[in-house]
């Protein structure tokens, strides 16, 4: 079964609802389901909770560190309960999908990724589970540092917010261990189709 939980992002009233903080608001959403509150956790480096599943400890975790250093916190916490990398998931914004779009994969690349590649440096491996949370592409390498760090528009939000609450209902499975079926239920998610823009006069224009 998952024992960790940790999201991806940067901590401070500035970065909140910014698209690189996709995996913070996963991780709300299932402190939400456990009826959790995350608390500050100074041996950790991270805002953390404790949740008890079927007398088995389960943790989440928001590392504080800003998200280069997201490896300090992520391997702190698992070093000190002996949490395998294979019982860990990482949830995080993934800019090679669109917004809408989840997936759920184990191991692989950090992609470029900064808080992943800080993650594999201090576990030294990569099998750890990611859940990949689309939050689209500016289209220019240049602009992707400005892209991440900006709240996304309306329409946008929206289709994470689907996403991420989609992904949260395979919690029974992901904490039951049965991570076959918890691949099977997210990555067949299928993006609700943006909303056609209102025609002018519809909208009182001419």
């Amino acid at each position: 079964m998952i024992r960790l939980f940790a999201g991806l992002g940067n901590p401070g009233p500035e970065y909140e609802n910014t698209r690189h903080n996709a995996g913070f608001a996963w991780i709300d959403e299932v402190a939400q389901q456990l009826k959790v509150q995350l608390v500050p956790e100074r041996s950790y480096w991270g805002l953390a909770a404790r949740a008890s599943v079927q007398g088995q400890a389960v943790w989440l975790l928001k590392p504080q560190t800003y998200m280069n250093l997201s490896g300090k916190s992520v391997a702190a916490l698992a070093r000190f309960f002996k949490i395998a990398p294979h019982e860990m998931l990482v949830a995080h914004d993934e800019l090679d999908f669109e917004p809408g779009m989840v997936k759920l994969k184990q191991g692989g690349s950090h992609g470029g990724h900064n808080g992943l590649r800080d993650i594999h440096a201090q576990l030294g491996v990569a099998d750890y589970w990611r859940l990949r949370i689309g939050i689209g592409h500016p289209g220019v390498k240049a602009e992707v540092v400005n892209w991440v760090l900006k709240r996304p528009p309306l329409p946008e939000r929206e289709r994470i917010e689907d996403s991420i609450l989609h992904a949260a209902k395979a919690l029974p499975l992901l904490l039951a261990g049965d991570m076959d079926k918890a691949v099977q239920q997210i990555n067949t998610h299928k993006p609700p189709r943006p909303k056609p823009p209102r025609p002018a006069d519809a909208a009182g224009g001419t």
